[in-house]
């Protein structure tokens, strides 16, 4: 899919989320809605869902998909990148990815938005894998982020 078509999808997922999201404040139930939209909206996400930030580690949160890592081992992985580095990170190609957390084997590439809460502190990890090699960019992370930023609207 373009950069335009995907963009322009991705608006349209925005702004129904926040129609629905309007109708509750818990974090959990906003995750879950958001999965399940993402998920079943946008083409080659197999595995989307959420790891919470809970005494120093990462659980898996409401999520869509195969089975998850239930604890992502400290410091390893696509989402321990992303929460360390405070920022979106894209990987084209996970087995070149130092430290992957292989969850599915069926994992190519992968996509991880931090999620802040009200005092700008990450809660939580926004993770995306895709069964395609690099079906993550720069369009992704910023209307990703986005959407994450409805969870603490």
């Amino acid at each position: 899919m373009n950069n335009s078509k995907k963009a322009g999808r991705y608006q349209r997922i925005y702004e129904q989320l926040k129609d629905l999201l309007v109708k509750t404040n818990s974090p959990i139930a906003r995750m879950a809605t958001i999965n399940a939209v993402l998920h079943h909206k946008m083409d080659g996400f197999f595995w989307t869902g959420f790891y919470l930030f809970t005494d120093g580690k990462l659980l898996v949160g409401p999520y869509q998909g195969s089975l998850a890592c239930q604890e992502l081992q400290k410091d390893n992985g696509v989402c321990w990148a992303c929460y360390n580095a405070q920022q979106p990170v894209i990987v084209p190609n996970v087995h070149e990815f130092p430290g992957h957390i292989a969850c599915d084997s069926r994992s190519n590439s992968e996509i991880c938005i931090p999620v802040f809460d009200t005092e700008n502190k990450i809660v939580a990890i926004l993770d995306i894998d895709s069964a395609l090699f690099e079906n993550f960019d720069d369009t992704d992370a910023r209307e990703l982020s986005r959407i994450a930023a409805l969870i603490y609207a």
